[in-house]
């Protein structure tokens, strides 16, 4: 049993207005380029406000991958060492404590990874364990409850760490008229989030006294999809990162996602009304309704990810972690069945079954 002490989410101090993106996104598209639609698209990402890394009107100023990857690398350590240090503080860790350390982004490229980065700044020891992992995409902070659950289950007398940074921000492509970068442009936004785990062994407990409240990890499971890895991911070159999205996604969350999910939920004796909490990647409207058409779900199940995505767009593979710490935060009953979604590359899907 895995045992989810703490979750934490930052962002960059740069907040603004959807509104104010679109303008600024439209000014550096070529001559002749179809701004209309651009507009029309970020109007119908339900995204109100994001965080980006850099000041906007320093988007139009950025270089080549090189430069972007620096600025990446710098920003990324930063704001992922705020998520580390509020995490352990709200779980009364040390770092000292931490046995093993999981971290995901899909947004830059570190070597030595961001956590190795990061570990003496916040007090990791240097024997931690550490598990980078990249190209996962927005399934990463799934993936990576589920990697922390796979070993904590092995190791239960260890204490875990989860990392997910992400600066979605500094791979667009200002010129680039792709459909796919285009979508991207009106959902995307920066952030980074921490979660801090510990294995049976332990008993739970928190910081300043406010006690445990949950969730533990029941069970996980993840599933590719044959034959749809050309419809998600990067275009990696010269240029730097190039979205990759198929507009045949929101149907594959159709075909595929939810009768995974339905079977997934089966094997623990659960239906689709069973789940109290419902902690969805927010993709994008169109694969929110796909899912909640698919499911059955009544409005209330996805709205906790419909209010993330209009708060801060979509994370990449912090956005389930961000969900998971508001969750947390409106205290499920005790007894309450959760389950956490996210899909990605591949094209993929991760499930995790959560216990109050």
């Amino acid at each position: 049993m895995t045992r989810v002490l703490a979750v934490s989410t930052v962002f960059p101090p740069h907040r603004y207005m959807q509104q104010e993106i679109t303008d600024v996104l439209a000014s550096c598209l070529p001559s002749g380029a179809d701004r209309a639609l651009l507009r029309r698209l970020h109007g119908a990402a339900q995204v109100e406000t994001r965080h980006l890394a850099l000041p906007l009107d320093q988007y139009r100023e950025l270089g080549g991958f090189g430069q972007t990857n620096r600025l990446f690398v710098e920003l990324a350590v930063a704001l992922g060492a705020e998520a580390v240090e509020q995490a352990l503080d709200e779980a009364g860790v040390r770092a000292e404590e931490i046995d093993l350390v999981v971290s995901t982004t899909v947004t830059g490229i570190a070597a030595p990874s961001l956590e190795a980065r990061l570990a003496a700044q916040v007090g990791l020891r240097p024997d931690v364990k550490r598990v980078p992992m990249f190209g996962l995409g927005c399934s990463a902070g799934a993936a990576g409850l589920a990697r922390v659950h796979d070993l904590l289950t092995g190791r239960p007398d260890c204490r875990a760490l989860l990392l997910s940074t992400e600066l979605c921000s500094l791979t667009l492509q200002p010129t680039d008229t792709s459909m796919a970068n285009l979508v991207a442009g009106s959902l995307f936004g920066d952030g980074a989030a921490a979660l801090v785990a510990v294995g049976d062994d332990h008993t739970p407990a928190t910081a300043h006294g406010a006690g445990w409240s949950g969730p533990v990890v029941a069970d996980t499971r993840s599933r590719l999809y044959p034959g749809t890895g050309h419809l998600l991911g990067w275009d990696i070159g010269d240029w730097g990162f190039r979205m990759v999205l198929g507009r045949e996604v929101p149907e594959l969350v159709r075909l595929h996602v939810a009768e995974e999910i339905e079977s997934f939920l089966a094997a623990h004796n659960l239906k689709p009304r069973d789940i109290a909490a419902w902690i969805c990647h927010p993709g994008g409207p169109k694969i929110l309704d796909a899912l909640a058409d698919e499911l059955g779900l009544p409005d209330s199940a996805l709205a906790p990810s419909r209010r993330a995505l209009a708060a801060t767009g979509n994370l990449s593979s912090a956005s389930v972690l961000q969900i998971l710490r508001d969750t947390r935060a409106a205290a499920p009953p005790p007894g309450a069945a959760g389950l956490m979604i996210a899909f990605g590359p591949g094209f993929s899907s991760e499930l995790v079954l959560l216990n109050w």
